[in-house]
């Protein structure tokens, strides 16, 4: 079982402390690669780099960038590309991302078709591309084809694999897979798995981003109101549930989103290993 992880940047003593706990902790289980996240609204640019370098200095991890090109210019967008083909990045996770905080314009790239397209242009094969993909549907596409066709050309332009948005219905990953498979995008697809510690924490998350929990599971969770260690459990046996169905059914690696938090991952691991 092939595994990675998503760590956003600490930006106090305190959170990078946690961070080093958590990847000390979570490196144990041999993960393939940790992605480090461009920042809520791009706010925390300057920590990237920062942060992947720590994660292969300090931890041995092998440390990919995301990279958003919403609201940065190409020059900029160049110097960060540069920045990580110094420290010997070689795969780079290219994202539309949203609008810094702050900032009136969109940039010079609208899409992440367009970063894809310019890394290529100006890297060639230096860098390995990611990107995202949505089984149910980014909650800004026009309708479904839309969305598939705007992941189609990604692929088209060089993407040499995908990482999904969580969820929690594997038939939903599973129908986006045979989807985009009949239009003959062959790269590999990676679910993103969301463990659940704060079931309001992701209730939230989950209506901005278009997840969808399902009603039977969402109603137990309510049914434990405040008793946290119930809904830990109940929830690392559902998420667990959910990786053995995908994994069961073709896919090759899973990769977790830990919000820089350890136990919850490993809750889930331990009950898959």
């Amino acid at each position: 079982m092939k595994i990675s992880y998503e760590f956003f940047p600490p930006k106090t003593d305190e959170q990078r402390a946690q961070l080093d706990r958590t990847a000390a902790a979570l490196k144990a289980y041999g993960p393939e690669f940790a992605s480090v996240t461009f920042g809520a609204g791009g706010s925390t640019l300057s920590y990237t780099g920062e942060t992947v370098q720590r994660l292969a200095d300090a931890h041995g991890l092998n440390a990919v960038p995301h990279l958003s090109c919403m609201g940065g210019t190409r020059e900029e967008i160049r110097q960060l590309l540069e920045q990580y083909k110094a420290q010997g990045r070689t795969r780079i996770i290219a994202l539309r991302g949203d609008l810094p905080s702050g900032m009136a314009r969109a940039g010079d790239m609208h899409y992440a078709a367009d970063l894809v397209r310019f890394i290529k242009a100006e890297y060639g094969d230096s860098f390995e591309i990611t990107v995202a993909c949505y089984p149910e549907f980014h909650p800004q596409a026009e309708d479904a084809e839309s969305d598939i066709a705007r992941f189609a050309e990604k692929a088209a332009l060089g993407a040499s694999s995908a990482i999904t948005q969580y969820f929690y219905n594997a038939d939903a990953y599973f129908r986006f897979v045979d989807d985009v498979r009949r239009r003959g995008i062959t790269i590999p697809i990676i679910p993103g798995i969301m463990p659940i510690s704060n079931f309001s924490q992701i209730r939230r998350f989950s209506q901005m981003c278009g997840a969808e929990i399902p009603r039977w599971m969402s109603q137990r969770m309510l049914a434990y109101g405040d008793d946290a260690a119930s809904i830990r459990e109940f929830a690392a046996d559902c998420v667990a549930g959910m990786c053995r169905r995908l994994l069961d059914g073709g896919a090759g690696e899973l990769h977790f989103y830990t919000l820089n938090l350890a136990k919850p991952t490993e809750a889930v691991l331990s009950r898959l290993r």
